[in-house]
């Protein structure tokens, strides 16, 4: 599992926005390979904590191996479950929150995952391994109306219906088990391979799909209030219009309610030289709002 890289988006920026108390406890709800939270620890002062939470236990053993320190506290849990792990522990709130809603590398490099177009794997996408439903099972048993539903609602795609019905037909034949056997089938119904592959949005689709992604920001944007204390900040890493129009909206409606205010009014994007470094930053957006 060394093998495995991660370069944190917007890490010394989230850091300056997020850390106001060097004694706070913190939470990263996404923590990945531990990127953003070794950061943070390194200018945290003894007396802080972290609490990290992944759905990911392959992920969440290497962060905790890789960041190796004893003021990281690891959850196998979804960010969803934070409200409740804090009433646990008898925490009132945390004086900062990422909320980091990207795949890590690790999910996206290995084939065997498969959530990447580029490398051949079982279709599967699921961020925690126990859960019974994958893609494989979303392509294979439903029908044409749900296949079409979410591919419109969660990928955007423009030809959802034709490729809901490619997808049915194709699975007649044969069952549709790997990346590659989807990507085929989404190229039949495009007919040719652009810059960006056609597939992509229905990777992304599904991928949302298996893990409930828009329903889980959901939960957490209406829970803020249970987790961030006062004088406190939470920051959402977004990655698509989806789920960035979830985070600007639901920042607006605390704003205007008066307890909280935008740090950051326009939206915060990675510098051009961070692009060309770390490909995978183009498309991140960072909204960060603070509880008064």
């Amino acid at each position: 599992m060394s093998q495995w890289t991660h370069i944190p988006i917007l890490a010394a920026e989230i850091a300056d926005l997020l850390l106001t108390d060097p004694d706070g406890v913190y939470a990263d709800g996404t923590l990945g390979l531990g990127g953003h939270t070794a950061l943070f620890l390194g200018r945290l002062s003894p007396k802080a904590r972290i609490l990290g939470f992944d759905k990911d236990a392959q992920a969440l053993q290497m962060a905790k191996e890789r960041v190796n320190d004893p003021r990281l506290i690891t959850f196998n849990e979804s960010y969803v479950c934070l409200p409740q792990e804090l009433e646990k522990l008898q925490i009132p709130g945390v004086k900062g929150a990422l909320f980091d809603l990207g795949l890590s590398s690790y999910q996206l490099d290995n084939p065997a995952r498969g959530f990447s177009i580029i490398n051949n794997g079982p279709l599967d996408m699921r961020f925690d391994l126990a859960s019974p439903l994958t893609a494989q099972v979303i392509v294979n048993t439903w029908g044409l109306d749900d296949l079409t539903r979410i591919l419109t609602n969660y990928g955007e795609e423009r030809k959802a219906s034709q490729i809901a019905l490619a997808i049915l037909n194709a699975r007649r034949s044969a069952p549709i088990q790997t990346t590659e056997d989807l990507k085929q089938i989404v190229e039949r119904v495009y007919g040719f391979r652009g810059k960006t592959h056609p597939a992509t949005q229905t990777f992304q689709a599904l991928r949302i799909a298996v893990n409930d992604e828009l329903g889980s920001v959901e939960a957490l944007l209406a829970s803020l209030p249970q987790i961030i204390a006062r004088g406190g900040r939470a920051a959402v890493l977004t990655f698509h219009s989806l789920e960035d129009r979830l985070v600007k909206n639901r920042f607006k409606e605390l704003a205007a309610q008066g307890e909280w205010k935008l740090v950051n009014k326009k939206v915060i994007v990675p510098s051009y030289r961070e692009i060309c470094q770390n490909r995978r930053a183009r498309s991140a957006k960072l909204r960060v709002i603070e509880r008064l």
